[in-house]
């Protein structure tokens, strides 16, 4: 199974046995999930399973959507009937494009087949595949996923300022440039508006066509090198909670890169007092 598959594409498989089609919305103003699930009640791919992202995360850490230890993720992940070596379809709903977030931990975690549905359950409506009203069923049976984290997809605060230091290593931000500039106030109180020093601002929302569909590799690359990203360098993806920086290690991976996400961000970095911090254009 491709990484993006289109809704014909999924419309081919959707029945077949292994096939888990997850609704991974996520919401900044939603953190337990109850406005993406209403929204997954009022349509979604048949089928479909909602999973609230807030149970993807740390429960123990005090930054928003962080990185959990592999038990939890595993523990998540088959209470929702989801296995491994399952072929795993990811959509959602938001603005965020929050699907990009969880195929990064699938990836990171060892899923075996993962794949984003390209332009969400918009496309899919509108090439007339069904939609299903109400909540999802519950999983005949609880999954088995075997969680191993591969820590070649994360840097920690003190990686990334080893490396800011060192000046080997592309930092690409992907909030807006009004946030990296540090012209706009943070939506997290504690947290000190700008960028780390040196970092490139690369915000996600170009790598999507308007309708919402991803851009095809050739066009990532151009927005890779009109931001100054070189992806045959070193590089590290970061946002504000690690959420977005994640749509960039996909766009990443579209055009045979490997983008590593700071999992903790501005959300960490702006309010550590220790961090040099930069704010200009």
């Amino acid at each position: 199974m491709p990484p993006l598959i289109t809704p014909q594409d999924l419309a081919a498989i959707a029945g077949e046995a292994d096939v888990r089609i997850l609704d991974v919305t996520y919401f900044l103003d939603d953190p337990d999930g109850a406005k993406a699930r209403r929204g997954f009640e009022d349509g979604h791919i048949p089928g479909a399973r909602f999973l609230p992202m807030g149970a993807l995360a740390d429960p123990d850490s005090d930054l928003p959507m962080t990185l959990p230890p592999a038990e939890h993720f595993a523990h998540a992940l088959s209470e929702a009937g989801v296995g491994h070596a399952d072929r795993i379809v990811l959509y959602d709903r938001s603005p965020l494009h929050s699907a990009a977030r969880v195929w990064w931990l699938l990836s990171l975690f060892g899923a075996e087949s993962v794949a984003l549905l390209d332009g969400g359950l918009e496309a899919w409506a509108a090439a007339g595949h069904p939609v299903t009203i109400g909540p999802a069923g519950a999983p005949e049976a609880p999954g088995l996923f075997l969680a191993q984290a591969d820590l070649a997809r994360v840097r920690s605060l003190r990686e990334v300022r080893t490396r800011v230091e060192a000046g080997d290593a592309q930092i690409v931000d992907a909030r807006s440039p009004g946030r990296f500039a540090g012209a706009e106030p943070e939506p997290r109180p504690g947290v000190e508006p700008g960028h780390i020093p040196g970092a490139l601002n690369l915000p996600y929302s170009r790598l999507f066509e308007a309708d919402g569909r991803w851009k095809f590799p050739d066009a990532i690359a151009a927005e890779f090198a009109a931001a100054g990203v070189d992806p045959a360098k070193p590089m590290v993806a970061t946002c504000g909670s690690g959420i977005t920086a994640c749509v960039l290690a996909f766009g990443a991976e579209r055009i045979g890169g490997l983008m590593p996400v700071y999992d903790g961000s501005w959300t960490e970095w702006g309010s550590d007092p220790s961090t040099p911090k930069a704010k200009d254009a």
